[in-house]
This record gives C-alpha cells, sequence and structure tokens, in this order.
C-alpha cells in the first residue's frame, strides 16, 4: 500500500488527499456505503427470505447473537472481518488505482482486475487435494473452477461498486455481505427451522446464545414465494445498480444507455 501510495504521489503528481481519493480511503461517503449494501441486500432478497422467515432467523438477528456467536471465533473473525478487508485493501484499493493511473478503461478494469481476486483463490485446488486424498483429481479441479467463478464474478461487483462510489468501506461491506450470505439456492425445496433445545452447554456469558435448532420441510409455497423473490430480487438488482451506485466521488466515469 505505501508503495501505491508512493506511485500515486510521486509520479503522478497527486496531492495527498487526492491519493487517499483514488484508494478509495476518503472521504468514506457514508451514503455510498449505506447505498451499495442495500443493493447488495437487494439481490440476496430470496436469501434473506430463506434465512430470516422460513428459518426463523430474524429474531437472532434483532437480538445481534449470531453476530456474537459467528465473532466468537478466529474462523468468523477470518471470514467477515479480516478477510473482506485485507482482500480489498489488496485487490481493490492497491489494483485499481494502478489500472487507473495507467489509463486504462474503467470497462476493462472491472472485467480484467478482478481476474487477479480469483487467482489468488486457485490455491485451494492444492489445500483441497491434500485434506481430501480420495477425491479425484477431475472432481477436485472443478471444485476449483467453480470458485475461481464466483470469486471472480464477485471481483467484478466490488470492482464495480469501487469505481463508481470511490468507496473502500463500500466494497468492504458488500464482500462480508456476500460471504455471510453465502451463495443463493437454485435448485430444492426451502426448508424450515425449529428449536429442538436449548445450547449444549450454558455459562454467564452464555445467556443471548441461540438455540439448537432442526430442519423440517415446508410446505410447496414456501419454495415457490423464495423462487419468487430470487427473481424478483435479481431484476431489481438490475434497475438498481446503476442509480444506487450513483456518486459525485465516482474515480471514473461509465458510458451508460
Amino acid at each position: 500500500m505505501i508503495a501505491v501510495f508512493w506511485l500515486i504521489t510521486a509520479k503522478d503528481n497527486a496531492s495527498f488527499s487526492d491519493a487517499l481519493k483514488l484508494m478509495g480511503w476518503w472521504p468514506i461517503g457514508m451514503s455510498e456505503i449505506m447505498r451499495s449494501f442495500l443493493l447488495t441486500a437487494v439481490l440476496f432478497t430470496g436469501p434473506l427470505f430463506e434465512r430470516g422467515i422460513a428459518e426463523g432467523e430474524w429474531k437472532d438477528w434483532i437480538r445481534g447473537s449470531r453476530v456474537s456467536e459467528t465473532l466468537r471465533g478466529w474462523i468468523g473473525w477470518r471470514n467477515y472481518v479480516a478477510g473482506p478487508i485485507t482482500e480489498e485493501i489488496m485487490f481493490r484499493s492497491a489494483i485499481v488505482p494502478l489500472h487507473l493511473l495507467a489509463k486504462i478503461s474503467p470497462g476493462r478494469i472491472v472485467f480484467v482486475a478482478p481476474l487477479y481476486f480469483g487467482i489468488a483463490h486457485v490455491h485451494h485446488f492444492y489445500e483441497f487435494r491434500l485434506t481430501h486424498p480420495d477425491t479425484s483429481v477431475l472432481a477436485a479441479l472443478f471444485r476449483s473452477l467453480f470458485q475461481f467463478s464466483y470469486t471472480t464474478i464477485f471481483g467484478w461487483y466490488a470492482t464495480f461498486i469501487y469505481l463508481r462510489t470511490g468507496s473502500l468501506p463500500a466494497a468492504i461491506l458488500a464482500h462480508t455481505f456476500c460471504n455471510w450470505c453465502g451463495l443463493p439456492r437454485l435448485w430444492g425445496r426451502v426448508e424450515g427451522s425449529v428449536p429442538i433445545g436449548p445450547p449444549l452447554a450454558k455459562g454467564k456469558e452464555d445467556s443471548e446464545r441461540t438455540p439448537m435448532y432442526a430442519y423440517t420441510q415446508l410446505s410447496i409455497g414456501w419454495s415457490v414465494a423464495y423462487y419468487t423473490l430470487l427473481v424478483a430480487g435479481a431484476v431489481a438488482f438490475y434497475y438498481a445498480l446503476w442509480p444506487l451506485t450513483d456518486s459525485p466521488r465516482a474515480l471514473a466515469s461509465f458510458t451508460t444507455k
């Protein structure tokens, strides 16, 4: 990051504030952060319905118990805090400004720069082969290609947000939210969850801990509602993509219809 900052200020003769703007650090842009978050939530309308309503997590969301429970372990911190922050700093705040300085078009940056982000996850193929030696090479390769595909697609989206809003925190929050939601259900029936008992152990600090749940089959109407909302969310996302990312702090100008 120091090298990128030096290149911007020394080689491009930019001021301190201009360098921070190009790297998405300042101004923070709370409006851009919230509108980008809303846009991402719209895309995940179906999954939010499944988890919040069908599986009944909305009460835990209000209490904040799922957040505190998730962040009790290092995996939660890695997936939702450290991972999004470090990856967005590297793949958005460090790489994108260099492409802008090279006078590469915004559209090309959106589709090319995230390839670094996708390639950075290829090592999961090697890790998976070590932990699953009985799995065929073809199956492991397919799994890695699938990971490369969806991480690259997310990279397109995060880079678009970064260029359109000029806000690194907006890209970080979108990254965290997408990690939390995961890939949406594209087939199968929606299931509900019912509490089957209290936590296995409870201490002084566990009063907010959620009970254990078991999954149960719901009527077909729930699945119809989910897939309807999934499609509706995608359509709404398409129409809201440009308006919700419009910002005077944009780092580049796209040509729209």
